[in-house]
């Protein structure tokens, strides 16, 4: 009996112990959870910033990241827990230190390496009594299209300046020697020279700032490649002629493609002009067409003195000329180049060059074939295309080595 009444007694104390340990460790639990969780945020702080749409940070009194977006850390805006850029913790003090809200916009390294740069636009401002809240609205896009802008009006002002002046001045000449016949005549056919850029390079502005508002889609109907390529040859022929240049066309296709045929022939003439701007007289530029993998190819290749590895990366910039003195001489505007990257960019296609220098250039338009187009007819005309004698395909100089361009097609040498 005493041994039972003894055990109870056992029993009961170890129950008792249990259940004042496990009040303790929840109490333990409860306080390290309050440690090491979140930090509670304002009401309905949490909920708006979910939906907020821009790249936030929020930071607590001591700078500590308490909250941010996937945004922020993709901006390279926070690492860890960190926040990354001084100027934002220059932000955070102010706010916190006279309770104003700020918004500036910064130019912030990307990340540790390289120098990749984001500009973003960052308000600043109390959240609750505790934090401190930064948006970020990434406005690389919109600064770096405002820059060219701002460079474009600046290159203009500047290309326009120089046949204005050029002409006034010739003017002033003319004035001055009225009996001088043989002034007179040198005089006026510099001034039709000027005047003749002045008028290519206000033609190549106003078509360049219709092409950046064209909305190709609206505008756009099925095109035979073949007639573009045979209208922008025909319109070429007066400044070949001059200087005694053969236009050799090669190939054909069969296969239709979507978009606006007159910009397509102001594309490929570009092409077309510029490559017998830069030939010498009495050789040939050859014109190839082709179709390939859902893309139809038209090669435009010059015998000139080709480009180097530089140029080649530069020859498509708006006002960009390899030789500046030699272009002025040719009447090139430097914006050539330009309107065809932006037609074949609006048409969904690419322009690329191939060039070395003493072998020249070969410009290449690829565009999208038209889908739905009638395959049996197509592949026909493909195969019309392989019986072809190999010197039809390539109109270049036949002294020239074979290469192939990134379609895999061969080609001859050539420059622009």
């Amino acid at each position: 009996m005493l041994i039972g009444v003894i055990a109870g007694l056992i029993g009961l104390s170890l129950g008792i112990f249990g259940v004042l340990a496990f009040r303790i460790s929840e109490q333990q639990r409860k306080i390290s959870d309050v440690e090491t969780g979140d930090p509670s945020l304002p009401d309905g702080a949490a909920e708006v910033l979910a939906v907020v749409g821009r790249a936030f940070v929020v930071v607590d009194a001591i700078d500590g990241v308490v909250r941010a977006s996937p945004a922020a850390y993709a901006y390279g805006l926070v690492r860890g827990h960190t926040v990354v850029h001084r100027q934002l913790l220059d932000m955070t003090a102010k706010v916190r230190r006279d309770g104003v809200i700020l918004e500036q916009q910064l130019e912030l390294p990307r990340g540790p390496l390289g120098q990749g740069t984001i500009v973003v636009q960052v308000r600043a401002a109390m959240l609750g009594e505790e934090y401190i809240l930064l948006l970020a609205d990434d406005r690389t896009e919109i600064t770096r299209t405002e820059e060219i802008r701002n460079d474009f009006v600046a290159n203009v002002s500047h290309e326009l300046k120089t046949p204005v002046g050029a002409i006034s001045l010739l003017a002033e000449a003319l004035e001055a020697s009225p009996d001088d016949e043989e002034a007179v005549r040198r005089f006026a056919k510099r001034m039709h020279k000027e005047s003749s850029r002045l008028a290519a390079l206000v033609q190549d502005i106003i078509e360049l700032s219709r092409l950046q508002g064209a909305n190709v889609a609206q505008q756009a109907h099925p095109v035979d490649i073949n007639k573009v390529v045979a209208d922008a040859v025909d319109r070429s022929q007066l400044p070949a002629e001059s200087k005694n240049i053969e236009i050799v066309v090669g190939g054909r296709t069969d296969a239709m493609v979507y978009g606006d045929q007159d910009l397509l022939v102001t594309a490929l003439r570009n092409l077309i002009d510029n490559a017998i701007r830069y030939s010498p007289e009495n050789t040939r530029v050859g014109v190839g067409v082709r179709s390939r993998d859902g893309l139809v190819a038209v090669s435009v290749t010059d015998q000139g003195e080709g480009l180097s590895p530089e140029d080649q990366e530069r020859v498509f910039e708006r006002f960009y000329r390899v030789d500046s003195a030699r272009s002025r001489h040719t009447g090139g505007t430097g914006l050539g180049l330009s309107i065809v990257k932006h037609v074949m960019a609006n048409h969904g296609g690419e322009v690329t060059v191939w060039s070395q220098p003493g072998q020249g250039s070969t410009f290449t338009i690829r565009l999208p074939e038209m889908e739905g187009q009638d395959e049996p007819a197509a592949e026909s005309g493909r195969t019309a295309r392989a019986e072809r004698p190999e010197s039809q395909e390539r109109p270049g100089r036949p002294d020239r080595p074979e290469r192939r361009d990134a379609a895999g097609v061969h080609e001859q040498g050539a420059s622009a």
